[in-house]
């Protein structure tokens, strides 16, 4: 679970009894919960729940988006880590995906901001030499170093388009596939070789 003001925990809820079925409901995912827990070591036992008034309803593609954030960012957070804004960033982009049907200018943001929270911000407007990125060149990333000026040759990405990503400005078709290599080239490192199956979901269901 993410919690307010502390980051990501591993939480155990013990459901039994007759309310088990109500209580069920409730952990379902985007659930906002007011919670008691306790633990002394990594693993968390929730005590009590119980759901605020302000719940996400996501329908149709932003529920498959929503389910993206989730997967990224339990799989990319590390638990028990003083991460106390990753709850607010996670909060945020969740509910921009239920007021706004244009998902992936909001998918961009929650996981460059994502980076950035867990110490990968990528320089966007500057090249690894601290130089401004020009308009007209190719860029290439080299990781933990930034971006470089290179050629036209593979795996590069205009100067122009990084510009816009920096902008947030994705009114160009092309801009937004350059943001989406982008920022899967920038979380392949932590999301592992074994790949995010929500992306697989909403892929099948396009």
């Amino acid at each position: 679970m993410l919690v307010e003001g502390v980051g990501q925990l591993k939480m155990l809820a013990r459901v039994k009894g007759k309310q088990a079925l109500k209580h069920n409901a409730q952990l379902r995912p985007f659930s906002l919960l007011l919670l008691q827990y306790a633990g002394k070591y990594d693993f968390k036992y929730v005590n009590r729940f119980e759901p605020t008034d302000n719940q996400i309803q996501l329908l149709g593609r932003q529920l498959y988006c929503g389910l993206y954030l989730n997967e990224l960012t339990q799989r990319v957070v590390p638990t028990n880590e003083p991460l106390e804004q990753i709850f607010e960033l996670y909060q945020l982009h969740l509910t921009r995906l239920a007021e706004d049907d244009d998902v992936e200018p909001i998918l961009r943001s929650f996981e460059l901001q994502l980076l950035a929270e867990l110490g990968f911000a990528v320089e966007l407007e500057f090249d690894a030499d601290g130089n401004p990125i020009k308009p007209k060149a190719a860029y290439k990333y080299i990781a933990e170093y930034g971006f470089i000026a290179v050629g036209r040759e593979p795996d590069t990405i205009p100067g122009s388009m990084l510009l816009a990503i920096a902008a947030h400005d994705y009114e160009d078709l092309t801009v937004r596939r350059a943001a989406k290599w982008l920022t899967r080239k920038l979380m392949a490192p932590l999301v592992g070789k074994q790949g995010l199956k929500s992306r697989e979901l909403f892929i099948s269901k396009k």
